[in-house]
């Protein structure tokens, strides 16, 4: 933005804070909601880096667009710091903040198995609260999103997420393929005639890979500059290719009886909480809560019975299989 706004690009500018805050509200707040809602005595040292994070983050971003929104990021401004104003302070210096690169591209990467891997189930109507078994990483890199493998799992709703490196088990067991694709621009100058012999040979899969990152291609070696080599899922499974093609995402999307109670039972809790929310009820208050249900949703919650009443605070429930639509009644409990 500081770059952006020396050149006077103001809508340049505008669209690198709405993907920053895009980024910041439904993905950094909404997957820190648990750390933010600690009710203990004394915070945690997870919540307190949770709310520094976030307080430096709406900080450093009011500084940046007070010269585009004036008024509401004084507003902002002066009630996190309790300053004069936010016009009266310095340009942020980025060389100031915390930088770890492997960090933001290892959550990046995590983000975009999420994105691929939500797209799947919308594909397959597979409905976000139904838990599915695994989800399955094919890529060369898998150490970039094994630091990250609960949030993956906790966001697409799977019991557990498989990271496959593709140089071992990946194309056999998977049936991932490896694409080359020449980079005839960058290549040809040096090829010459031979380049078009060298496209042949890399779109027939007539390739090796060199240990230095390079390849060898109808006789000749190419630079890392000089090709492309992109994943491409097998046809037939729930599986997609992420947007640069370095990886393939893989959904089990068998459902069995069990996924599907516990997936039923999620669906209660959010009936629970609606109706929570419909009775203008604290997100703290202990409720008793009291369904009618289908038979199917009826036995899923008394399947799950401790883990719904954990989820909705509730210190007694009743379930009763419904005879008409499903209803939810709850009451503070005394």
């Amino acid at each position: 933005m500081t770059t952006q706004l020396d050149d006077y690009e103001i809508a340049a500018a505008c669209d690198s804070m709405r993907g920053f805050l895009d980024v910041l509200t439904n993905w950094y707040i909404r997957r820190s909601r648990d750390r933010f809602w600690d009710s203990g005595d004394a915070l945690s040292p997870s919540t307190r880096a949770a709310f520094d994070t976030l307080w430096t983050a709406l900080e450093v971003v009011t500084r940046t667009v007070a010269p585009l929104l004036p008024l509401t990021t004084e507003e902002i401004w002066r009630g996190l710091t309790g300053g004069r104003s936010v016009h009266l302070q310095d340009w942020p210096d980025p060389s100031m903040l915390p930088a770890d690169h492997a960090l933001v591209a290892g959550m990046d990467r995590a983000r975009e198995v999420c994105s691929t891997a939500s797209a799947l189930r919308k594909a397959g109507q597979l409905r976000t609260r139904l838990p599915l078994s695994t989800l399955t990483v094919v890529t060369s890199a898998p150490e970039q999103v094994e630091r990250f493998v609960g949030i993956v799992a906790d966001e697409v709703n799977v019991k557990s997420v498989e990271l496959v490196d593709v140089g071992s088990a990946g194309e056999a067991e998977y049936g991932v393929s490896r694409r080359l694709t020449v980079n005839a621009r960058a290549a040809g100058p040096r090829l010459g005639k031979d380049v078009q012999s060298v496209i042949r040979a890399a779109k027939a899969g007539e390739w090796t890979a060199g240990g230095d990152g390079t390849m060898t291609v109808a006789g000749h070696e190419l630079g890392a500059d000089e090709f492309e080599l992109t994943l491409e899922a097998r046809d037939g499974a729930a599986a997609a290719p992420l947007h640069d093609s370095s990886a393939v995402v893989e959904l089990d999307v068998e459902v069995t009886p069990e996924l599907a109670a516990e997936g039923l039972a999620r669906d209660a809790v959010r009936m629970i909480q609606q109706a929570r929310k419909d009775a203008g009820l604290h997100v703290t208050d202990r409720i008793t809560a009291t369904l009618s249900l289908n038979q199917p949703s009826a036995e899923a919650v008394e399947s799950h019975r401790d883990w719904v009443a954990e989820q909705v605070l509730a210190t007694a429930m009743h379930v009763e299989v419904a005879t008409g639509d499903p209803a939810v009644t709850v009451t503070v409990s005394a």
